[in-house]
């Protein structure tokens, strides 16, 4: 089609005449999980909107980072497609907001295919990643990946969210509170990655964790290939958590295998 902004294959599907018909009724009631799509593009937005509400999905979509920070305060977003680049605030910002505030999980769509780009996204907290230009059938196919784990998300956190504060080393966690205070009643500020990771921990002591199985339970989604982001995140927990941060005692690094919660667990 002529006047399709995307004419490679990939986006054939999106700039099909049917679709561009999509047309999202403010009564219609759909199930399907509600996406936030951000980016500064206004034919993507839309496109991609039309695309994802055909295959059953609640869409909204913002122009930039204060549409986005707006829609996330009034509507309720299960999970946010966000560009990168974007004038103003850009999406590795926001992306760093929203997981201070909130447990949305967020995919990364960037016209940068370098890995250093990749990896700083994905150590901030998102996700998974997609270059531009992108087959949207992949983008509908990730989606709905994140989503169905981080569904699965609050299984390994309920035991600890429903129960009452819970002692380790010289810490004490505060699920109900969403805080990890010391002996003094010191607050440690943990961003809201390293708190679930710590969660996760403290719901498995004594059980080495690889890291394909702290990444699929604290962000929903697959482990690439060399993927050190979890090691990065461990790290900075330790640095928080520990007496010495270089011969750490609480968690514990088991070498070729992942790590483990070595210091003991119990109810406050």
């Amino acid at each position: 089609m002529s006047d399709c902004p995307f004419p490679a294959t990939g986006w054939q599907g999106v700039c099909d005449t049917d679709v561009r018909q999509t047309v999202q009724s403010p009564d219609q009631r759909i199930e399907g999980p509600h996406i936030l799509i951000v980016d500064d593009n206004r034919e993507i937005r839309e496109l991609l909107a039309k695309y994802l509400a055909k295959n059953g999905m609640r869409v909204s979509h913002s122009a930039n980072a204060a549409e986005a920070r707006r829609a996330l305060k009034e509507k309720a977003i299960d999970l946010i497609v966000l560009d990168i680049m974007m004038p103003g605030e850009d999406g590795l910002s926001l992306c760093r907001h929203i997981q201070e505030t909130s447990e949305k999980p967020v995919i990364f769509l960037s016209a940068m295919a370098e890995d250093t780009d990749r990896i700083v996204g994905l150590e901030i907290g998102a996700d998974d990643y997609l270059t531009k230009p992108f087959n949207p059938r992949e983008l509908l196919a990730r989606i709905k990946a994140v989503t169905r784990r981080s569904n699965n998300l609050p299984q390994a956190e309920t035991a600890l969210s429903d129960s009452q504060a819970i002692r380790f080393d010289h810490w004490v966690f505060d699920p109900e509170r969403r805080e990890v205070r010391g002996e003094d009643g010191t607050l440690l500020n943990l961003s809201t990655g390293e708190f679930r990771l710590l969660s996760v921990l403290l719901s498995h002591p004594g059980i080495v964790m690889t890291r394909d199985r702290l990444l699929d339970l604290t962000r929903g989604r697959d482990s690439t290939p060399f993927d050190r982001s979890m090691d990065n995140q461990v790290s900075r927990l330790r640095k928080k958590l520990e007496r010495d941060p270089k011969n750490p005692e609480i968690i514990k690094t088991v070498w070729g295998g992942g790590y483990v919660l070595s210091c003991t667990v119990e109810a406050q």
